[in-house]
């Protein structure tokens, strides 16, 4: 049931949003364990003359640059995991976008089990009442 929020440096295409889309949903799935039918993922695009690092631009730095959070509940992921997702999504984006930028970021945000849910129920709720 985690939740995704994107940012992707460049203009909005359809293609691109399946892809990134696509490959998020898999390390998802196969390194975090989470149920493909419970995970959304939200995907917005900052054109690249507005996303500044370092003081200058990505349009004038000529890369892109990608910004993931995603939310998962707290104690269901072992740290190794994290460290494989988190290199496993930057290397995708990287095959996706071309030339990111190492300031390029990914946030496992662990959410309390009672501070976090969908559909009305919180997740510690779901795991007593399955």
């Amino acid at each position: 049931m985690p939740i995704l929020t994107v940012k992707i440096s460049g203009e909005r295409s359809d293609g691109l949003t399946d892809e990134v889309a696509g490959m998020l949903a898999e390390h998802t799935s196969s390194i975090l364990g989470k149920k493909p039918e419970v995970t959304a993922i939200a995907i917005s695009y900052v054109d690249p003359r507005d996303w500044i690092v370092a003081g200058r631009s990505l349009q004038d730095q000529g890369k892109s640059s990608f910004a993931l959070e995603i939310k998962v509940t707290d104690e269901t992921n072992t740290k190794d995991e994290k460290k494989r997702y988190i290199e496993a999504v930057f290397g995708g984006f990287a095959k996706i976008l071309g030339d990111i930028h190492e300031e390029s970021y990914i946030h496992v945000n662990d959410v309390r089990a009672a501070a976090y849910g969908y559909g009305g129920r919180t997740q510690e709720f779901r795991y007593h009442h399955p």
